[in-house]
């Protein structure tokens, strides 16, 4: 099958409404577009890169924390929730009463997220993982009552406030199961072998149509990128995620999903797919960059405390991977006094390291704002 001869598939007609129902993807396919073989070379050359710079950066995993959180923040807002960054770093009992559905949501992607990637060591991706994600996504939200972890049992629709003045309505629930059955055959074909990031960018499109889940498809549908790429080996880590990408371009994103269904213009797509693989990767090895240049000046800095360089090492270590805390995070983290915390970030705050956030003189904040700056969009 020639990409440029995809025939995405057809509406069919409903009781009062037409869904449409995709066409299988698990096909021999074949690229036959010469600058869709140009983009592709240029997003696998960017990701070799990537990868490098991970493998540069001593204890990466703190940093991809970072990652973590920027997606997860990044993926939450398409879907209109208003979370940021540094709200998401921060603990339940600071975010305000009228920001917690919200705050919750962004955990409950991130803990979807690090549980998925997790779970690669056991499991391939699948519907079985797909589905276990869900779960995690859904639990004690907005979405709760959605068949959490399970595919629809009822239509749905994207955009209006009924069938009737839908933007799309996806397959029937019927030829859900069929349809993402040969979704995971398509993930783990070999027999008729396709570069990597041509399959997960039909993938993701594949996906993003069926709509198997009653709530959650946008972020389960990102999700699957990030975790295709970590299990094919094209990422060491997870440190690639395009959520931010497609916020940032979330009208051209629609329209070239739709372009698809209504033109069978999947070239197309996948042209704007592999050129935000390719601005993501460029985007992450900027950050990798900054974090290596920041590292080193930190680090200088705390060589004037003495004898407390030790320590305030392992506090440095420790904002890495929460760089928004209070007192008694970093008294719980060294395993030290309260008091002995603090004067040790009265420290880090003469520096400039760390910043105080609330202007209290008792549960007060301190951010590691340089360090944040480099992952807010």
């Amino acid at each position: 099958m020639n990409i440029s001869g995809f025939k995405a598939g057809k509406y069919c007609q409903r009781y009062r409404y037409k869904s449409f129902e995709p066409n299988p993807v698990n096909l021999p396919w074949q690229i036959d577009d010469a600058d869709l073989n140009t983009r592709l070379s240029e997003a696998n050359l960017k990701l070799g890169e990537l990868n490098a710079y991970s493998q540069l950066v001593p204890n990466v995993d703190f940093f991809i924390k970072m990652h973590v959180l920027k997606e997860g923040t990044s993926s939450s807002r398409i879907e209109g929730t208003q979370t940021n960054i540094d709200e998401a770093i921060g603990k339940e009992k600071y975010v305000s009463p009228e920001r917690k559905d919200d705050w919750q949501e962004v955990q409950n992607y991130l803990q979807a997220m690090n549980f998925a990637i997790e779970s690669l060591s056991t499991l391939p991706v699948s519907n079985r993982l797909l589905k276990q994600a869900h779960q995690i996504l859904l639990q004690g939200v907005r979405g709760a009552h959605k068949q959490p972890g399970e595919f629809r049992r009822s239509q749905n629709w994207i955009g209006g406030s009924s069938l009737s003045d839908a933007l799309y309505i996806p397959p029937h629930h019927e030829s859900v199961p069929d349809l993402m059955s040969d979704l995971e055959k398509f993930l783990h074909e070999t027999n008729h072998p396709i570069p990597a990031l041509i399959k997960i960018g039909i993938a993701h499109y594949q996906f993003e149509t069926i709509h198997p889940f009653l709530d959650g498809n946008g972020r389960i549908g990102r999700l699957l990128i990030t975790l295709f790429l970590v299990s094919n080996e094209l990422l060491n880590k997870p440190t690639l995620y395009l959520s931010d990408y497609f916020e940032k371009n979330r009208p051209i994103y629609i329209d070239n999903l739709t372009r698809v269904r209504v033109q069978n213009d999947l070239n197309q797509w996948l042209k704007f797919f592999l050129e935000g693989v390719r601005r993501t990767a460029e985007d992450s090895i900027g950050t990798f960059k900054k974090i290596i240049r920041l590292r080193s000046s930190v680090e200088l800095m705390i060589t004037s405390l003495g004898r407390k360089q030790q320590m305030a090492r392992s506090l440095l270590q420790y904002l890495y991977g929460k760089p928004i805390m209070d007192t008694d995070d970093a008294a719980k983290a060294l395993s030290i006094h309260f008091s002995t915390a603090s004067r040790l970030i009265d420290d880090f705050v003469k520096l400039k390291i760390l910043i105080e956030k609330t202007g209290f003189k008792r549960n007060r904040l301190f951010a590691f704002e340089d360090y944040i700056e480099l992952f807010r969009s």
